[in-house]
């Protein structure tokens, strides 16, 4: 069994310890400040040193008996050796401040509605997630963040871990039921009065007082499996660094549409109006065009149907045109890049059963509806051809072109 150090001592970064266990690529020692990946937070990483040597720890994982393994970049020390273990503090501070963030977000979505209760989480990334029951919207993620802001702000709230018999759980207000038995370790952020925010069993790294983790931000949320709310937060420094990269670009861009920071949606907003009525705009003059190109096509009596052909400069207008195809009439264009398609106007001629005899002839793929197929063909020169090979082929009465 591996010594917690990081149980005992959470500030301690620098350990001595002895080698127990050695494998390739792994060793595991009698104590460690290292913390072992698990409760969805990353394990530590670092270097261990002795006498003749030196190896970065790329991850810690817990193994059986209780055993901590130290994974190894290379060769490490044999079993005997007494090394130095050091860990990367900037990432155990970042990995503490999103664990710290995880619990108090969690809680203050508890405090918003009991009905939110936390299914899974993950500190893995410096975007985090807490998954939840109860369907939390939009006005709720905002109550929790406006709670958990005010309260980091205004109480000051200090991390104590005791370690407690099971049996005396009852004694604490716990945020959800602990899944171990025997002693458990309890997370607490308690306020100066002694009065907690939030208690978890957990036994994560975290930071010593609440307020080292904010600001905790929501940035999103998703529908997952299992019918649960995904929350995706960051916090800490890694929220900070990220607020001030948006605030930074959010300005870059003001100047550029020489309004203030503050009207920015505001001008976003008038410019997205602008673009759909262009949208809107281009979306009939290229209708218009359609049908003028279709108009001026002329027509061909091609066994008994009336078939326009044309070919476009523009795959832009290929849908317009088809769409325009006049009554009682039948449209086959191509378009660059061997784009093609079929319009039909006729119940007797089917738009996707004539698209498909042409690519049969010319190669390609297309499907569609009976007024509309659209398709690539391999052989763009054949394909009007083809087309027009299909409608004077011989045909039953009952079968389609």
């Amino acid at each position: 069994m591996t010594r917690l150090l990081f149980r005992e001592e959470p500030a301690l970064l620098t350990f001595g310890a002895t080698v127990t266990a050695a494998r390739e690529g792994a060793a595991a020692l009698d104590a460690t400040a290292f913390y072992p990946e698990g409760g969805g937070q990353n394990g530590d990483v670092g270097v261990l040193r002795w006498n003749g040597g030196e190896v970065r720890v790329e991850g810690t994982r817990k193994g059986e008996g209780g055993v901590v393994w130290h994974e190894l970049e290379g060769s490490g020390p044999g079993v005997g050796a007494v090394v130095t273990g050091e860990v990367d503090a900037a990432r155990r501070w970042r990995n503490s401040q999103r664990h710290s963030g995880e619990h108090l977000l969690a809680q203050a979505f508890h405090r918003v509605s009991p009905a939110f209760a936390v299914a899974a989480v993950s500190m893995r990334n410096a975007e985090s997630t807490l998954d939840l029951h109860g369907d939390p919207g939009e006005a709720d993620v905002r109550s929790a963040e406006e709670l958990l802001r005010e309260t980091l702000a205004r109480t000051p709230l200090t991390l104590d871990t005791p370690t407690v018999p099971s049996a005396d759980l009852h004694r604490y207000p716990l945020r959800r039921e602990a899944k171990v038995g025997g002693d458990v370790r309890l997370v607490i952020f308690r306020g100066p009065d002694g009065v907690p925010f939030d208690v978890s069993a957990c036994g994560g790294t975290h930071v010593p007082h609440a307020s080292m983790a904010a600001p905790v931000v929501v940035l999103r949320t998703e529908r997952v499996r299992g019918g649960l709310t995904r929350v995706v937060f960051m916090a800490g420094e890694e929220a900070a660094e990220y607020l001030g990269g948006v605030y930074a670009g959010s300005r870059a861009l003001a100047q550029e549409f020489s309004v203030p920071v503050g009207r920015l949606p505001e001008r976003v907003a008038a410019l997205s109006a602008e673009r759909d009525a262009q949208r809107t705009e281009a979306a009939g003059l290229r209708a218009r065009l359609a049908r003028l190109l279709v108009g001026a096509a002329p027509a061909e009596e091609l066994g008994g149907v009336s078939l326009r052909a044309l070919t476009l400069d523009d795959p832009a207008l290929l849908a317009d045109v088809l769409a325009a195809t006049p009554a009682g009439e039948v449209v086959a264009a191509l378009a660059p890049g061997g784009r093609c398609g079929v319009g039909s106007a006729r119940e007797d001629v089917p738009a996707g059963a004539l698209l498909g005899r042409a690519l049969e002839a010319t190669g390609g793929r297309g499907g569609g509806r009976p007024a509309l197929a659209q398709g690539t063909t391999l052989e763009p020169g054949a394909f009007l051809e083809a087309v027009r090979a299909a409608l004077l082929a011989p045909r039953r009465p009952d079968q389609e072109t």
